[in-house]
């Protein structure tokens, strides 16, 4: 298995919808996906929570994901999210993104019944046995109804050869700080909490994974390069700048309000698939007057 390294600003997409008839509107998402790669970012992540991957029939999932590699055309690697219910379909989605090019798969397992330790190892396991492209574990346990442990994470990665690293969205930072001691710092991880993302690069986070750059790339970036150089007080002052614009984005739900700041910013995307509902005025003109504030 090739390594595939990562680092820095890892963008989520949006999936565009077509206004007319409602489905997956590939020439947007490779307009959006071209402006994220020629922005700067390190790498591309579709079919996240951002891509609204669990509102996807399986055909739009599989034409979303061919069209992503399609698009971001071996610039930078490209990360498909996955996330199922079953191991199974887990398993064929992720050989699916192999077969397309993908360069990771980044697996977060979802729940109806709890699942025991016993049986997320089983499903991480049968997932990374069947393809041979590096996997990322995915901590959403908000989301996902799973929630998984630090020292479950490092087993997984010390056990499984091509499980290589750990994205981590609990919005704990403590659980970072603790993979960097179990791993003694050889762990890649990455931060998915879009609020930790000053102290998650502090506590040696390899990457940020987040849908901002969708609308504020030069602010994500300037993060990243400032705490690349060592800049701590570069990197508090675009923190606290864009860190408005952050909260507002995940409070309202990544999706919605995504979509309304591409759309403030030129770019239609459609709206988000029911049951989400596009964004409302009031908080239109809300995320219109951050954007404007974090862009002085």
């Amino acid at each position: 298995m090739a390594a595939t390294v990562l680092e820095g600003i890892i963008a989520y997409p949006v999936t565009p919808f077509s206004r007319t008839d409602g489905n997956p509107d590939l020439a947007q998402l490779a307009a959006l996906i071209d402006r994220l790669v020629t922005s700067g970012c390190h790498a591309i992540a579709p079919l996240g929570s951002t891509g609204e991957s669990a509102y996807l029939d399986d055909q739009e999932w599989y034409d979303i994901a061919e069209a992503s590699v399609s698009a971001v055309a071996g610039r930078v690697p490209t990360v498909v999210g996955i996330a199922d219910l079953t191991t199974r379909s887990a398993v064929r989605r992720a050989r699916f993104a192999e077969r397309a090019g993908a360069d990771v798969v980044m697996v977060l397992p979802l729940s109806y019944w709890k699942l025991d330790e016993r049986e997320i190892t089983r499903h991480y396991t049968e997932i990374a046995d069947a393809i041979g492209i590096p996997l990322m574990i995915y901590n959403n346990p908000g989301t996902a109804g799973v929630d998984l442990t630090p020292e479950l994470m490092h087993r997984l990665v010390d056990q499984v050869e091509n499980i290589t690293m750990v994205k981590e969205s609990s919005g704990d930072i403590q659980r970072m700080h603790r993979l960097a001691q179990l791993s003694d710092g050889a762990l890649p991880f990455y931060n998915g909490s879009n609020p930790l993302a000053l102290e998650a690069f502090a506590a040696g986070a390899a990457g940020w994974c987040t849908a901002a750059p969708c609308v504020i790339p030069d602010l994500a970036l300037e993060l990243y390069r400032a705490v690349r150089a060592g800049e701590l007080e570069t990197a508090r002052r675009v923190f606290y700048r864009q860190l408005p614009v952050l909260q507002f984005l995940l409070g309202g739900g990544l999706p919605t309000t995504v979509k309304a700041g591409l759309a403030l910013q030129g770019l239609d995307v459609g709206e988000p698939r029911h049951p989400l509902l596009p964004l409302d005025v009031a908080r239109t003109e809300r995320l219109a007057a951050l954007l404007a504030e974090a862009a002085r």
